[in-house]
């Protein structure tokens, strides 16, 4: 572990980047998404996730590598770059949009041009709503059905509903998105992952049996930490995203074997012996019953959606809190680091994060080798 970040410090410091920055390490994102090639059920499409993939070299990399051209999507301006840069591309929402959403981006983007994307209809209204814009625009609009198979997010929770639908002329029905992401957190008292996910599956194959033999083009399943877990069934797509980057919250049993591959890395700005504001007694005796540590630094920014890991043992504060400017970091009183090192992070996530510090720095073969620009938040 020293030694990879020590590696990593000394690109970084090679490439004179000296402020907070997302690290990319493009040579273990090679090696997830061979490990994902090679453990996908037979049969099963990949869907990349946008939101969790918010760059567009990254998205191109793993697409190209997995030959394919389906992207979930979740917020308009990223679903017109992600069309622009793949004029092949097949885009499923992620979630439902409200249908003004859909009307203004339809209205700029163009309904042609839009044609590729396909809407997520959650309730009977919603379907309605979309039916209207449809004859008002004049536009052919494709959409799949949001079911509910365990989740309870949202969506249509029996294949009762579905047969009763209507659907209004100028809508097409594509398939359906179960998704199950609560299967790997069911606990063995109620029967454990394994069973979520089984049953996940059966519900799925009863709403797919509810729609016509026309109506199955997409018949999406998973998330990040289930898609490996899925074998031969009624699904012929699952979604990934954040697996392929691995951040903190996706150390789960279905993701065993894949690495971590993006860290934000940031300098130590002050070391020293730290004292909370007050009597000096205070933080002594405080630091007696360690509840405030002996040793610590500050950070160059903070406050992020990341958990310490380098140097090791570093770890926040509750007394002294957060910061977005100077983050205060406990450290063990065997940790050597002066004003200039760097500190790392795991990101808890990689939507949202990987765009907070603007170009990603790409490090492969011991260096710093390009910088991937990241989407615009919209």
């Amino acid at each position: 572990m020293n030694s990879y970040f020590a590696e990593l410090s000394k690109a970084l410091q090679a490439a004179e980047i000296f402020r907070p920055c997302l690290v990319l390490d493009r040579d273990r994102l090679d090696g997830n998404i061979a490990q994902v090639r090679q453990r996908l059920a037979p049969g099963l499409a990949i869907r990349l996730v946008d939101k969790s993939l918010p760059c567009m070299p990254l998205l191109s990399q793993i697409a190209r590598a997995l030959d394919t051209k389906r992207f979930m999507t979740f917020h308009p301006p990223i679903t017109q770059a992600v069309l622009d840069a793949f004029p092949e591309g097949d885009l499923l929402y992620g979630k439902p949009m409200p249908v003004g959403a859909a009307r203004a981006s339809l209205t700029r983007g163009g309904a042609g041009w839009w044609s590729r994307v396909c809407w997520l209809i959650d309730t009977a209204e919603r379907l309605a709503e979309y039916g209207a814009l449809a004859a008002e625009l004049g536009a052919e609009l494709r959409f799949a059905l949001e079911v509910d198979v365990g989740l309870h997010r949202g969506g249509f929770s029996s294949p009762a509903e579905i047969k009763a639908l209507t659907i209004p002329k100028g809508l097409r029905c594509e398939g359906i998105m179960a998704y199950e992401a609560h299967a790997p957190e069911i606990p063995g008292l109620f029967g454990g992952a394994s069973n979520a996910l089984k049953k996940a599956s059966v519900q799925a194959a009863e709403f797919v049996a509810a729609l016509n033999p026309d109506q199955r083009r997409i018949l999406n399943i998973g998330g990040s930490k289930t898609a490996l877990l899925h074998g031969a069934g009624v699904a012929n797509e699952v979604s990934m995203g954040s697996a392929f980057v691995l951040p903190g919250d996706f150390d789960t049993p279905g993701l065993e074997g894949l690495q971590p591959a993006a860290f934000i890395a940031t300098p130590i700005l002050k070391t020293g012996d730290p004292a909370l504001p007050g009597p000096e007694w205070v933080s002594k005796v405080l630091q007696v019953l360690g509840l405030f540590p002996r040793k610590g630094c500050y950070l160059y920014g903070g406050k992020w959606m990341a958990e310490p890991v380098f140097p090791e043992g570093m770890n926040t504060n509750g007394l002294m809190g957060f910061s977005s400017n100077q983050q205060f970091m406990g450290l063990p009183a065997t940790v050597d680091v002066k004003p200039g090192d760097y500190a790392f992070l795991r990101p808890t996530q990689s939507e949202a994060v990987l765009q907070h510090f603007g170009a990603i720095a790409v490090f492969s073969a011991g260096r710093i080798a390009e910088f991937w620009p990241v989407l615009p938040m919209g």
